[in-house]
């Protein structure tokens, strides 16, 4: 094994504390010597059916005990992840299958039709089965296909051998994958311990779905910490508090939607959560009064901002839990945070050259993390990795201070409830329906979601649009979430003397 390798935690685990807690998923609770024999069976059984070096597994599923299995069993298989978003239409999740040639799928009884329907579709050849009761015609069972091989040798895939391909949204509306090596994934994992106190060997408690970089990074964290990881099948108030509680969690990540979804909870009060050291919040901007309500609520807690995207495995900069406090705090609060020890960040102008301290411009970074490249997108990853910087796509200042502050985004993106959903995707979606002339989405403000996606419609002659029939439309197109939430009709976009829509003024006139 040479370089960094995301395996390795495992056998530290299962040498040092065999029987110490690796995953505690409803009653079902592995040991470390346990979830190690469970992964290197799995690894042979993926082995047996074709996988090799670098060729991806997907999982198509709500979080479990299995998910984390599946992550460590490719990895150590010499496969990598492609971990499929359970929020995508049939049609995005096919193209990503067949774009990276995932051929072996494990699907749990949530998605078993919609597996079935991708091999129709010939985007998939195998199918297994994840659920608790026996396996479906046509499908291989997850625990057959443990019972039935033996443990298999560690692959010892490391350094710069890929891990993860990671799909995204992609500003032409097609989703693109993105490729991360062991090192890339390693290395935050060990800035982020690096940076800022955070649980340690407590419980981790999963909320985040395992299909984002945001949630299926912080297995890895987990791991690296020795942290038995607690694990839901997606985020539920009253499950994640009374968890914290029974578990005695001692670290969460958690979108600002989920923050105030466990706030407004009824069982916010009745809950023990002194447990709680540590907990990270990202993946979209944080109201203030929030942030206060949260830290005042549970004060055992010091509380991590993060900031990065998908192609730095992820984060860039946190906003220490030192940071959130004391004099200063409040401009601090309005930043990002600085950047993690692998990462080094440049402000830089139109021309890519670095711009002064306190001049907006587009936010670069370099380091170890850095991504591979966009898998079969060579002209978009020489676009993005151009004179050995990382291009954000973000707009953002640098302070005297080091503090990193995000002013804007030179990517068209909304974040809505911690969803990166790009306007030409759904600009896209609705170009195709009837009766709409010319479209433009932004973002809105939204009390629950932080942004929404909001819909600039034309309509043709005699067409009458409604919010409904322009959600049903999408929705047959691309994932629900992605759907406009609120709609305005009007006479004619604004536009620029070359023809492009003004986004900006849009903007102000919602704003207004």
């Amino acid at each position: 094994m040479s370089g960094l390798s995301l395996t390795q935690p495992l056998h530290k685990a299962a040498a040092e504390r065999p029987e110490g807690l690796f995953t505690i998923f409803g009653a079902r609770r592995r040991t470390n010597g346990d979830f190690i024999d469970r992964v290197a069976r799995l690894a042979g059984a993926f082995r047996s059916l074709g996988v090799g070096p670098g060729d991806r597994v997907g999982m198509l599923a709500m979080n479990s005990d299995r998910y984390v299995e599946y992550v460590y069993a490719t990895l150590w298989a010499g496969g990598a992840i492609n971990p499929v978003n359970a929020r995508w239409s049939q049609a995005e999740i096919a193209f990503s299958l067949d774009d990276s040639e995932t051929r072996i799928l494990i699907v749990d009884d949530t998605f078993a039709d919609m597996g079935r329907a991708l091999v129709a579709d010939g985007a998939v050849t195998t199918l297994i089965h994840e659920g608790d009761g026996p396996a479906p015609e046509g499908m291989i069972g997850f625990e057959d296909l443990i019972a039935a091989n033996d443990p298999v040798p560690d692959a010892a895939r490391a350094g710069d051998d890929m891990a993860a391909l990671l799909y995204t949204g992609g500003t032409t509306g097609r989703p693109k994958g993105v490729m991360l090596s062991h090192a890339n994934i390693a290395c935050c994992s060990l800035a982020l311990t690096a940076a800022a106190p955070n649980g340690g060997d407590k419980p981790g408690l999963h909320v985040a779905p395992f299909f984002h970089i945001g949630g299926v990074g912080v297995i890895f964290q987990f791991a690296f910490r020795r942290a038995p990881q607690v694990i839901i099948p997606a985020f539920d108030p009253a499950d994640a508090l009374r968890l914290i509680e029974a578990e005695k969690v001692g670290d969460i990540f958690v979108v600002p939607t989920m923050l105030r979804w466990l706030l407004d909870h009824p069982d916010m009060a009745k809950r023990d959560l002194t447990s709680l050291v540590s907990i990270r919040y990202g993946a979209a901007p944080i109201d203030t009064t929030l942030l206060s309500r949260a830290m005042q609520a549970i004060p055992t807690a010091g509380f991590m901002q993060v900031y990065g995207q998908t192609e730095f495995a992820p984060v860039i900069t946190c906003l220490a839990p030192e940071d959130h406090l004391g004099e200063g705090a409040e401009m601090r609060l309005r930043s990002a945070g600085r950047p993690l020890p692998t990462a080094t960040v440049q402000i830089v102008d139109e021309a890519d050259q670095p711009v002064p301290t306190g001049t907006p411009g587009e936010i670069c970074v370099r380091g170890p993390q850095v991504m591979l490249g966009y898998w079969n997108r060579d002209a978009e990853t020489a676009q993005a990795l151009r004179g050995g910087w990382l291009h954000t796509g973000d707009a953002g200042v640098m302070d005297e201070h080091g503090f990193l502050h995000v002013v804007d985004r030179v990517k068209d993106m909304i974040v809505s409830g911690g969803e990166n959903v790009y306007s030409a995707e759904v600009e896209n979606a609705l170009a195709t329906m009837p009766g709409i002339a010319a479209t433009a989405v932004v973002a809105v403000p939204d009390e629950d979601y932080g942004e929404r996606v909001h819909a600039v419609i034309v309509a043709g002659e005699g067409a009458d649009i409604t919010l409904d029939t322009v959600r049903a439309h999408c929705k047959g197109l691309i994932a629900g979430y992605k759907a406009p939430r609120s709609i305005s009709v009007v006479e004619e976009l604004p536009l620029s003397p070359a023809g492009k829509i003004l986004k900006h003024v849009l903007r102000k006139d919602l704003a207004g």
